[in-house]
């Protein structure tokens, strides 16, 4: 039997409806880590000078074994909302494959369930904004299973501030000189050589 051409049509547009909205939605997760990091309520920190701690464990108010899957953790540095407002690049989504909170890496470890810490030094190109840290956990696969943050579950409160690098670097500086220096050596070995060729037409 000959399937009608708009049945197939239809069918495309829903499996690829299907294959796009697949995913891990935030939602889904348990918070069954326990995240914390140094930084204080409202401090401010500098990029590419200043180190954030950060430390996670199970949360072991939940049944044993409910961690049998996870297999890695992956610290992130995430948006407040705040620092969200009016940039649709930042923009929170349920569906975590779509979600811009988290972009900044920390560190990713293999799953233990206690005894994990790690500090970072902030990155220079991190941008000014005012931030909190948030734990994935993944599966085999590589899905998110569950997570932990700093913040709770308004990401109103342990929230603090980077501002990031401004200025000229030194490097910056040295390489701007040696530019100029060179440009000056090279414009006056230029004329020395057009007013040797010069006298050189005159002398002929």
């Amino acid at each position: 039997m000959e399937v009608p051409a708009g049945f197939l049509v239809v069918y495309l547009l829903f499996s690829c409806f299907v294959a796009s909205s697949y995913g891990v939605y935030f939602s889904s997760l348990n918070e069954t880590l326990i995240v914390t990091a140094t930084p204080t309520q409202g401090q401010v920190l500098k990029a590419g000078e200043d180190q954030i701690s950060v430390t996670w464990r199970f949360n072991q108010t939940y049944r044993a074994g409910t961690d049998s899957a996870y297999k890695t953790v992956k610290v992130k540095l995430c948006y407040a909302p705040i620092s969200q407002k009016d940039r649709s690049w930042r923009k929170t989504v349920d569906l975590l494959k779509k979600d811009k909170t988290c972009p900044h890496k920390i560190v990713a470890r293999p799953y233990t369930a206690s005894n994990n810490s790690f500090t970072w030094t902030i990155e220079r190109d991190i941008p000014s904004g005012v931030y909190f840290v948030r734990a994935f956990a993944f599966n085999a696969q590589d899905e998110q299973v569950a997570y932990g943050q700093t913040t709770n579950a308004h990401k109103s409160t342990n929230l603090f501030e980077i501002q990031a690098i401004t200025g000229r670097h030194m490097s910056l500086d040295i390489a701007s000189i040696c530019f100029s220096a060179f440009s000056i050596v090279a414009l006056a070995g230029f004329f020395y050589m057009e007013k040797r060729k010069a006298k050189g037409s005159q002398e002929k």
